[in-house]
């Protein structure tokens, strides 16, 4: 069965984007933790992440590494958190989460609705410290 994010990643639903290349797409949250919550998530369809491999896995971890510098310049957070955890999607993805204290990486703080504009001015916001 096809994930959301594979319907994401090809168009057949909506995503706020913020990079594209042939081996993934990094992608605004629409349950943000914090604002710049964003996904880096493969474009192929891989399960869990200890099956991604090693060659993609090194890619995903620099583009989050590029992805989570822009963020930082962007939101001006203390650090940018990484989680991959797995049990939301089966489909492997990376959380990049602006953060400022542990606190703000606690999942049962996600937004449950959140409007577009704001997911794309918080893109916007990343992907001009991206062009920085």
């Amino acid at each position: 069965m096809t994930s959301v994010f594979t319907m994401i990643i090809n168009g057949d639903l909506p995503g706020t984007f913020i990079w594209q290349d042939d081996r993934c797409v990094v992608f605004m949250s629409i349950n943000p933790i914090e604002r710049g919550h964003a996904l880096v998530v493969p474009t192929d369809e891989i399960d869990q992440w200890i099956d991604v491999p090693s060659d993609l896995r090194e890619h995903l971890f620099e583009v989050a590494h590029k992805v989570a510098k822009a963020q930082k310049r962007a939101f001006d957070c203390t650090r940018v958190g990484m989680v991959i955890a797995g049990f939301e999607v089966p489909h492997t993805h990376i959380h990049l989460i602006p953060a400022n204290s542990m606190s703000d990486m606690d999942f049962s703080r996600a937004a449950t609705s959140v409007e577009i504009a704001d997911l794309e001015a918080a893109a916007e916001s990343i992907k001009s410290a991206l062009a920085e």
